[in-house]
């Protein structure tokens, strides 16, 4: 399993960055390989960090190049104040049942755990 984890500081939002985030959120859910997604906010500093699951590079990579991320990418400054993508490899999850569920490849990575 794989996460990347989206790390920005916001500028003003539009209604232009509310649909595109919303046509990406969709184009997500949609790609074979699909997870999982997590919003986070730091009050302390106001980063925001969208973490994505996904089983394979492969399905990551599907998403960075959809037509409506490189969209948001190519016009991210009008809505950010900087960002940066941490792309890693998830070694193994495990917790109790009190946060869902978790997916096939964290059960498996649990058990060997």
């Amino acid at each position: 399993m794989y996460s990347s984890t989206f790390i920005f500081a916001k500028k003003q939002f539009d209604d232009e960055f509310h649909r595109l985030d919303q046509a990406i959120a969709e184009a997500a859910k949609s790609i074979p390989g699909y997870l999982g997604e997590e919003t986070w906010e730091n009050p302390a500093t106001g980063l925001i960090s969208n973490v994505y699951c996904w089983e394979s590079l492969d399905a990551l990579q599907v998403l960075m190049q959809h037509p409506r991320h490189l969209e948001a990418k190519a016009a991210q400054a009008r809505w950010l104040d900087g960002y940066k993508v941490v792309i890693s490899e998830v070694l193994r999850t495990y917790g109790d049942t009190g946060l869902g569920q978790p997916s096939a490849a964290s059960r498996a990575a649990s058990d060997s755990h």
